[in-house]
């Protein structure tokens, strides 16, 4: 029998027709490991042995067989008062696995553990009306709905309490080193688990998850939902999705905004690519159509599904109509202006790039230097580092620190990390930073992170006992802003990426602002870097570097265009004996974005590895985040070039 379980119903309430594609090896599937790598950064692993933790005594159905799994739940269902982790329950073709189960009698409460916070006294599942369940909270709302339903089915002479189980934001750990006790290791089966350490009555004196009764929302998402693809009621969809699954039928769904995200889509490989074939079979496309810019990739523009419904698909279908507002004060493109200037190039084959020269020239007078590029590598877990801390505190790990100075000489500067489990790097992290920039230079960012970032920190500092935290906070308070209390520092650093969006664009970005699409698209049309970086300068007595020795960043493919820097980052256990690859308790070999950072980070905290593996991850750690500020080293580099007529 082909079950419909919880996370199957999850991919149907997104899209019916990712059911069809589910499971089967002739689509790709991008989100297999971004799920695991997700759950591993946010504590979502150590979160579910938490929360057993705080029902003590149970029973845990470890078998992953559906067979074996119900006969165990079955037999411990006999009993008058039990406690179960992991049980499964079976109504027709529905089948679920509860994370925590509690039976008193005839009475039995459910648990969904799920790493998210909420706060008791702020945060409601359901909008200001009461009439509708928040968009960050379906998932979750849903997931519990689903599994309220099955088990209510299944066993139908008993009364059943749903209850969501999250991090709660008002709580504050008791103990120093507790996310340490919940380690990740590689089993015997080559599978992932966590090995829960010994608690003891410290640990769990304040509890950091609490149980939240979801009885209600579940009685209106029954009485209420009805999905806008099927136009079905919430319990018809299920048993709707799970007719389809069990007959394996391809559910088609409408062509909108979502699929800009679709998992099983391969640009590579289109006969392996489930969104490409729904886009065929929906509009009768052949490949040829997708070599056109699509409207998906309209930067920030929110009424894709409107122009679908018009049948307009590409870039070239948009019009000077489709915007409010096209005019501006400043020489600052507005976000509609940009819009419209990204579909024109495309109608106009214009690849040509748009970039404001007066304006940055402008800017580029207001710097002092030296100037300072930094780049920060953060993570947020559910289970607090330290004691005083809540769930879901920042932890900022590393920074890299670029420094161009006056006369043009470029140098990487400094770096910091600390990747020692359980330690909490916040107030050192600052210190370390404060030595780098020790100057009246312009200070750098890419968006505004590393501002959020150091804002939160200052908050932390002030309640704690550090001996200096006034100069610390003092130096906080100089380079950053705070549009709560109106402040804004006199050295606030200037986002790069703000500039970027006001005065540059390239078609090769595909509208995308991010510094990984930026980048390649600035040294593919500079002459000046392409010539500069050829030569392996990087990482010599003229050049220094952290990291990289002799480095030649400018090399081509076989098409004559210039390789993607972050691709030319080393693989992480590239000199890894073939006898030691099976004992890696890392899931992949490349670290080329943030979130990976986050996760390489999460995998040192939490998990069981040898020494070897632990330097391979911070070795490729310092390299990412050197490439990082490096990149708007070269940015600012081709900019100032550029403008020196200007000024």
């Amino acid at each position: 029998m082909r079950h419909l379980t919880k996370s199957r119903f999850k991919i149907g309430c997104d899209c019916p027709t990712k059911l069809y594609y589910t499971g089967k090896e002739e689509y790709l599937n991008n989100s297999l490991e971004n799920e695991f790598l997700q759950a591993l950064a946010e504590g979502g692993y150590q979160v579910g042995e938490l929360a057993k933790a705080y029902f003590r005594g149970g029973v845990d159905i470890k078998t992953l067989d559906y067979e074996e799994a119900l006969s165990q739940t079955n037999e411990y269902m006999k009993k008058e008062n039990v406690i179960l982790y992991e049980p499964a329950f079976r109504y027709k073709n529905l089948f679920v696995r509860v994370d925590i189960l509690v039976k008193r009698g005839s009475k039995v409460y459910i648990y969904e553990v799920k790493a998210k916070s909420f706060n008791i006294d702020k945060d409601s599942f359901l909008n200001r009306k009461g009439d509708e369940i928040l968009g960050k909270w379906k998932p979750y709302i849903y997931d519990i709905a689903f599994q309220n339903y099955v088990v209510t089915q299944a066993l139908s002479e008993c009364e059943i309490f749903p209850y969501l189980t999250l991090a709660d934001k008002t709580a504050t750990c008791s103990v120093d080193g507790l996310n340490q006790k919940f380690p990740i290791s590689k089993g015997k089966n080559g599978r992932l688990e966590v090995e829960a350490k010994k608690l003891i009555e410290e640990d769990l004196e304040v509890e950091l998850l609490i149980n939240i009764p979801v009885e209600d929302e579940l009685k209106f998402i029954y009485e209420n939902v009805v999905f806008e693809e099927t136009e079905l009621s919430f319990i018809d969809h299920i048993w709707f999705l799970a007719d389809m699954y069990e007959k394996d039928e391809k559910i088609v769904s409408q062509i909108s905004s979502k699929c800009k995200d679709c998992e099983y889509k391969s640009d590579e490989d289109f006969s392996k690519s489930g969104f490409h074939k729904c886009w065929s079979e929906s509009l009768g496309w052949s490949e040829k159509e997708f070599k056109k810019p699509l409207v998906l990739e309209l930067w920030n523009y929110r009424k894709k599904d409107a122009l679908f419904e018009d049948g307009r698909y590409f870039l070239e279908d948009i019009t000077e109509d489709d915007f409010t507002n096209l005019s501006s004060e400043t020489t600052k493109l507005t976000q509609q202006q940009r819009q419209f200037l990204q579909s024109q190039k495309v109608k106009e084959n214009d690849n040509s790039v748009y970039f404001d020269k007066q304006s940055i020239a402008k800017e580029i007078q207001n710097w002092n230097y030296p100037l300072h590029c930094i780049d920060f590598e953060t993570m947020a877990n559910a289970i607090p580092f330290n004691k005083g801390l809540h769930p879901y505190e920042s932890v900022a790990f590393q920074f890299s620190h670029h420094m161009i100075y006056e006369d043009g000489t470029i140098e990487h500067k400094g770096e910091y990390i600390n990747t020692k489990q359980g330690a909490f790097p916040n107030f050192e992290f600052v210190r370390a930073l404060k030595k780098e920039l020790d100057d009246d230079g312009t200070i750098f960012r890419y968006s505004p992170h590393e501002n959020t970032i150091l804002n939160h920190i200052n908050t932390q500092l002030e309640i704690s006992d550090e001996s200096d935290k006034d100069e610390l906070q003092e130096f906080i308070f100089s380079i950053t802003y705070d549009r709560d209390i109106e402040h804004i520092g006199k050295r606030n650093m200037v986002d790069l990426l703000e500039l970027v969006k006001w005065y540059y664009y390239d078609p090769f970005t595909r509208g995308s602002n991010s510094i990984k699409y930026v980048l390649p698209a600035i040294i593919n049309r500079s002459k000046y870097l392409q010539e500069k970086y050829s030569k392996a300068i990087y990482g010599t007595s003229d050049m220094p570097s952290k990291n990289f020795k002799d480095f030649i960043w400018i090399q081509k493919n076989e098409d004559g265009s210039i390789k993607d820097p972050y691709k030319l980052l080393p693989k992480i256990f590239e000199d890894i004996d073939d006898t030691d690859e099976q004992k890696l308790l890392s899931q992949s070999d490349e670290l080329r974005n943030g979130a990976a950072a986050m996760t390489a980070y999460a995998r040192m905290q939490f998990s069981h590895m040898s020494s070897h593996e632990k330097d391979a991850i911070t070795n490729a750690l310092l390299k990412y985040c050197e490439l990082d500020t490096f990149a708007m080293v070269l940015i600012l580099e081709e900019w100032i070039n550029e403008c020196n007529g200007e000024m």
